[in-house]
Formats: C-alpha cells, structure tokens, sequence
C-alpha cells in the first residue's frame, strides 16, 4: 500500500513534491499553477520524474534541516554516504528583495568514500500531452515540447550531461548539482554559486521560523506546520494555496478528485489567522490587500475562490490522457466550484478582517477599503442570508439552509459591529445589530435537531455535521452552553470512527463518504478541549500525530482501515488545524497533566 510518504519544497512561487526515495513526482514551473513539468504522481508511466537511482545496498532516509523548507535525501551503504539537499531558491537580495526564481536546485554533497548513482531525469512538460524531447547542449541540457504549446525547461549540472541523458552510473568524488530551472541562465552556476544559494536560502527559512513563539509542547510540530503553510503562499498577490498538487482523490478509485492549485477565501482566511496569531502578520497584510484587488467594485460578488494571479473564470478540464492516481479518474485542472454561492465565506472574511484591525489598529492605511469591503458584506448578507447555498463542503447539486453557513452570516454581522466599532462608525450599528440578532434567534430555531440532540448539519434536518463545532471557535455560543456540549457529543457518537471524524454520513453528489477529512478531526478534538475533556483531547491528538507522514505531513484525508494519508498534499487546512489545536493543547498546565494521567 503506498502512502503519500512525500516532502515539499517551495519558495512562494512554486513548489516540488518528492518522494521518501529522493524523485521528484510533482511539479509545476514557472508558477504553482503552471502546466506540471513532473507529473509521476498522476501517471506512473508517462507523467515525468526526476529519479535518484542507487544500489540496493544503500539505506534511504529523509528530513528537513530542522526549521527551514529545505529537505534532506541521505544515501549511504556504510562506507559511501551522499546527501541531497532539495531547496527552491528563496532569500532576501541586496536591496531588500526577496530572490524566488523558478528553479528546482538539487545539491548532491558528498560525506564520505565514492558513492555511485544514477538519475533519469525524465522531465514531460504541459502535463505530458504532447512529447517532450530532451538534448544535450554545451552549457545546459534542454527539454522541450512544441506540437500544440511550445515550452521548454533547462536543466544546468556540473555532472557529465551525456551521462546523466542517457541513465548511466555517475561517480562521486566532490559536491555536485542539478539546477532546473524555466529560464536560461546568463551566467552558468558553479557548485560554489548553488552552495552559496543554499545558505542564503537556510538563512531566510531560519529567520522566518524564528518569529514563531515557542511552546513547550508540540513546539516541532507547530513549526513544520508554520513552514508548510508559509510554503503555499504566493508571494506575488499574498493569495494562499489550498494545497499545490491536483486530483489526487479523497478515496482510491473514486471520482473525488480536485484541483487544489487555487486560493479559497474560506481556506485562505483560516490560514492567515492562524499564522497571524503566531507571529506572521506581513502575510496577513498581503493577504488583504489581494482581497482589495478582488473587490474592486463596490457592488461586486464576492467568489468562493479565485486564481493565484487573481484569475476570476476557473474552467475544469479533464486530462483524459494520464491514469490518475493509482488509477483514480479523471485528472483535473480548474475548478467549477469557483461558480457556486457559499454564504458562510463573508463571515470567515470579516473575522480576518476584524482581527487585521486589531493587529494594525496603528496602521490603517487599508482602512477606508476595508470598511468599504465590510459595508458591502453586510448588505450582501442582509439581502441573501436567508437563502440556501452549496455550504462548506461544496455540494455540486442540491442547495441547503446549511448551518455552518448560517452561523458564519452571524459571524459577519458580528464582527462587522465590532470593525464599526473601532473604526468610531456608529450610523449603521442599531440596523446590523438587529440583523444580528434575527440571525442568530432563526439559527436557534431551525438548526437545532430533537431527535439528534444536537445543532444539525441543515435546517429541518437530523444529520451531523463537522463544521458545526465551529460555532464555538467564532463566538456563537459558549462552550459551557449544554446544547454546544451535547452537540460535541452527538458527533462524536455519529461520526467518530477509531478517532478520525467523518465531514459527515449522509450521502452527497458522489455516494456516501469513505474517509476522515483531518481538519475535522481537528476541530473534534479542539472541541473537546473546550468542554473541558482535557485527557481525551490531548490522547486523540497525539494519536492523530502518528497518522502525519514520515516528515509530519498531512494530506486533506485518511483512510478510515488503513490509516493511509488521502487528497491533496500537502493541505493547508489540515496543517492550520493543526497549529491551532498544538496551541490550545500545550496551554495544559501540568497540574492539569497529572490530573489527567491519574483519572
């Protein structure tokens, strides 16, 4: 059974997904979003790769250099040890830039003795549609394709070019490297310049973790987490990545397979929080000025998601032409979710926005945009709460009074007060705070299930729902209220499963769901920190841990038999889920600790 036992390199532009044996199996250059140029991980045959090939003596094992992005392949036999050392280049310039060209550098140092590998370096660009033809030139091997879409890709070495085209034994008797990159260099690099780039890119990755608090408990975790969302950033227009690979699905041989490659609001918005509250506020700033720039008109609709370069029309297609995961159809890019309406994305929006007024309330050089954007979020919410959307989960057929998205419309109102409030903009507040109150009294009303004992999934409903427990998180109602209690309860008796949460159990467009979606179980065990079942939480969380790849890497999904990570990889959502429950739980006192121990 294979696992999704792969690292990730990026540097806010563009990103690598490398297997535990050193190949990569997924990329895409100039930009995340580009067309792939390594696509192993959708079609073993004809998707591309970049293979580091050794004798079956040698020991493989993997890490990162504690506290960067910068991952570490070691090969030894004993007496032969190499390393490589995966980074995408990312560090500040002279004049205060930061340096994130399109290049994949792998630096092959030598330890000790000779070793001997080989590479198949086998790059298919444009998802591999057309043929691409690779050729030894004096300075740079280049591969290319030109039939429906020229693109090329240089790769620079100081190993023997002819050796490396044609497969054969490579021996070590210095440092070397490979450097792929989408342009042509002006100046060929030496292992001198690409070591060079490795420090430079160690020292950005130090400084940047350095600003994360330290915690006692769960400290490395929260710091790969931290790294791994910074990684799926983009520098250019602050949008965030949902995740940097497409369709790989939630359940093998399913159909629920989805381009990730994309910044949803919903997503986006949570990750920022998160990495705000720990210290990371410049990606705060970038990431509401990118939703300046999406709102550029006052009577505009807001999208669910967008591209990274701020692209409105997402238009899935099929490339019909690669396997799949394991076989798992169709393989997508685009995402006709971008077409739908979900409600409860305005409040996750306005809590950003609110908590960006706090943590500049010294600096609102956005501030008349922001109170623009938040004026016409509650007129959008006031004129359209009342209607049923696609919901969180992102239903492609029926529409629902789903509850999380009612809540979230509360979620607007409220924190559109509170911004009012700060910014001394009083004319409106009667009006919202009656529109809050509505809310909140239907919400009340309709959502709460006799039957199941709890808030339901939908208005008139009996089925659970995950998202739910969130409305604790925003403010909706205290932890101590018996119908919150109850409902923590009733979804852990209705869609725990050894542990791992269900999003839910009643059918959806595709059937019934087959695996656990980790955010989830994260806000499971959030949930039960905060009705005060301390022991259990941190017991699940720690099991949970386990279920994290051999890097501490969690995909969107996990197999509820075999435990095995599923989806997109790696996955924003999970990781911010993650850091915020590593937090809550580390706040445990040992006093606590030992109560729990001894109950």
């Amino acid at each position: 059974m294979e696992n999704l036992d792969y690292g990730i390199i990026g540097n806010c532009r563009s990103a690598a997904v490398i297997s535990k044996t050193g190949s990569i199996v997924w990329s895409c250059l100039p930009e995340f979003d580009s067309s792939s140029i390594f696509a192993k991980i959708l079609d073993e045959k004809i998707g591309g790769s970049f293979d580091v090939l050794v004798g079956d003596d040698y020991k493989v094992s993997q890490f990162y250099l504690e506290n960067t992005a910068i991952l570490i392949t070691s090969f030894t036999n004993g007496t032969d040890t190499f390393e490589v050392r995966d980074f995408m280049p990312r560090y500040k310039k002279e004049n205060g830039e930061i340096h994130t060209p399109p290049e994949i550098v792998r630096f092959f140092k030598l330890i000790s003795g000779n070793p001997v590998f080989r590479v198949n370096y086998d790059p298919k660009l444009e998802y591999a549609i057309d043929e691409t033809f690779t050729y030894n030139k004096d300075e740079y091997i280049i591969s290319i394709t030109d039939t429906k879409k020229f693109d090329s890709i240089f790769l620079y070495s100081n190993f023997d070019k002819q050796k490396i085209i044609d497969g054969q034994e490579i021996t070590m008797t210095s440092d070397g490297f490979f450097s792929i990159t989408y342009n042509e260099k002006l100046f060929n690099p030496s292992t001198y310049k690409i070591s060079l780039d490795f420090e430079r890119t160690k020292v950005y990755w130090l400084e940047w973790s350095d600003k994360t608090p330290q915690y006692q408990k769960y400290n490395d975790e929260i710091v790969r987490s931290a790294i791994t969302l910074k990684m799926l950033s983009y520098q250019k227009t602050g949008a965030v990545l949902a995740a940097v690979t497409t369709s790989i699905p939630e359940t093998i041989g399913e159909v629920r397979n989805w381009d990730y490659r994309f910044c949803w609001i919903r997503d986006a918005s949570m990750v920022i929080k998160v990495l705000a509250t720990i210290g990371h506020k410049k990606m705060a700033k970038d990431y509401l000025q990118f939703i300046i720039d999406i709102i550029p008109d006052k009577d505009e609709k807001l999208q669910i998601m967008y591209g990274i370069n701020k692209e409105k029309i997402l238009t899935e297609e099929f490339l019909d032409h690669l396997e799949g995961y394991q076989g798992s159809k169709p393989v997508r890019i685009g995402n006709a979710a971008y077409i739908q309406r979900q409600n409860d994305i305005y409040g996750i929006l306005m809590d950003v926005i609110y908590q960006q007024l706090i943590w500049f309330s010294n600096d609102l050089e956005n501030g008349e945009e922001l109170w623009n954007i938040t004026k016409g979020i509650v007129w959008v919410v006031e004129k359209h709460w009342r209607e049923p959307d696609k919901g969180i989960w992102e239903f492609r057929t029926e529409e629902r009074h789903f509850t999380f998205s009612k809540i979230l419309c509360w979620v607007a109102v409220d924190k559109a007060i509170k911004v009012a409030q700060i910014l001394s903009k009083t004319s409106k507040l009667e009006r919202w705070k009656a529109l809050e109150a509505e809310i909140k009294e239907d919400i009340f009303k309709n959502a709460w299930s006799e039957k199941a004992n709890a808030f339901a999934q939908s208005y008139y409903s009996d089925d659970l729902d995950a998202s739910v427990l969130l409305m604790e998180s925003y403010g909706f109602i205290d932890a101590k209220d018996q119908r919150y209690v109850d409902t923590v309860k009733a979804i852990e008796r209705e869609l725990s499963n050894d542990g791992l949460l269900y999003r839910y159990k009643n059918k959806d467009d595709f059937g019934l769901p087959s695996s656990s979606f980790t955010i989830c179980t994260f806000w499971f065990i959030n949930s039960l920190y905060k009705i005060g079942e301390r022991k259990k939480a941190r017991q699940l969380f720690e099991k949970l841990l386990t279920y994290s790849n051999h890097l501490g890497l969690f995909s969107e999904d996990i197999d509820f038999k075999t435990k095995r990570l599923l989806g997109n990889f790696p996955q924003a959502y999970s990781h911010l889920a993650l850091i915020e429950t590593a937090i809550n739980l580390s706040n445990i006192t040992e006093e606590e600790r030992v109560i729990g121990a001894l109950s």
